[in-house]
């Protein structure tokens, strides 16, 4: 069996996400079963066929306990990890299927939060071949401060969790809803030197030194482990969504289930629909950038 365990912060279309790639699965005869564990999701879109709520939800936590949002979500999923055999005997059900995780939003609970982590090993100890697949609403690009944070917590979640891990820029198509980016897209989901981002923050008189030093000890800290980058996603765009499908299956190794003893076919499926010809093919669609344009400001960063 296979999945993906789809996260991200709130408002980054994780639901949205589940239901686009049930459909998108269904139609390549897949059979998928989206597993909702999110027990504060009031509005669920895709078909649910396992949902936390039946075994507890939010609201009655707050009520029975007192606790507020963040507090009755870490005990929601305190109380799934000390359950989880509810989620087996759940999953059982439906074997042979390709499970579709919508988690919830808390960052913590994927940054330094065990439940979840747990949760994750026990899916893998019933032979659950996953992948995390991380949403960031791409506009977070056009905001310097945000999208260094946003690269921090990719990488605290990827070396928290030590899953198979795919980082998602999402709503690419809204890519410069908040602004034009500073740079051309594979920029951003390449972010190999991250020290020209730091040029485009705007000078804070109350700090501006400080906290440009901040997001310099971040910048190097991501660049020092070199695991973070990013595909990209349009949910209606059913070519964004067959490339990173390919790149999940890579992931979680439903490819070689495939092409099982079919010999150097899975090579020629491993070098298809690369990221760059993605990323570019995005840019052309959705930015009004000039790579060109891009090139010599980096330049001329370095000459200064």
């Amino acid at each position: 069996m296979f999945a993906q365990v789809v996260m991200g912060p709130p408002g980054s279309g994780k639901s949205t996400y589940c239901n686009g790639m049930q459909q998108f699965m269904t139609q390549l005869q897949r059979k998928v079963v989206v597993v909702n564990l999110d027990p504060a999701n009031d509005n669920v879109p895709a078909k649910c066929d396992i949902d936390v709520r039946e075994l507890i939800t939010l609201d009655d936590v707050m009520s029975l306990h007192h606790l507020g949002p963040n507090g009755g979500l870490t005990y929601c999923m305190e109380f799934l990890e000390a359950n989880v055999e509810w989620l087996h005997t759940k999953l059982k059900a439906h074997q042979d299927c390709y499970f579709l995780f919508d988690c919830p939003g808390q960052v913590e609970l994927y940054t330094h939060h065990h439940s979840m982590r747990n949760i994750l090993l026990a899916l893998q100890k019933w032979g659950i071949q996953l992948t995390s697949v991380y949403l960031v609403d791409s506009h977070y690009c056009s905001d310097t401060p945000k999208f260094l944070s946003a690269l921090l917590v990719c990488l605290s979640t990827m070396l928290f969790l030590e899953t198979p891990h795919v980082n998602v820029l999402s709503k690419i198509d809204l890519v410069e809803s908040q602004g034009r980016l500073a740079f051309g897209l594979e920029f951003y989901t390449e972010p190999h030197d991250l020290s020209y981002l730091l040029d485009t923050i705007a000078a804070d008189t109350s700090g501006g030194t400080r906290f440009k030093q901040l997001n310099d000890a971040i910048r190097q800290l991501v660049e020092d482990f070199e695991l973070v980058a990013f595909h990209t996603l349009d949910v209606s765009d059913k070519q964004s969504m067959h490339t990173l499908l390919q790149e999940i299956d890579r992931s979680n190794g439903y490819v070689f289930r495939v092409f099982q003893g079919l010999g150097n076919n899975i090579l020629q499926m491993a070098s298809t629909d690369t990221p760059i010809d993605e990323t570019l093919r995005i840019q052309e669609k959705y930015m009004n950038v000039d790579p060109a344009s891009s090139e010599e400001e980096m330049n001329n960063n370095d000459s200064e």
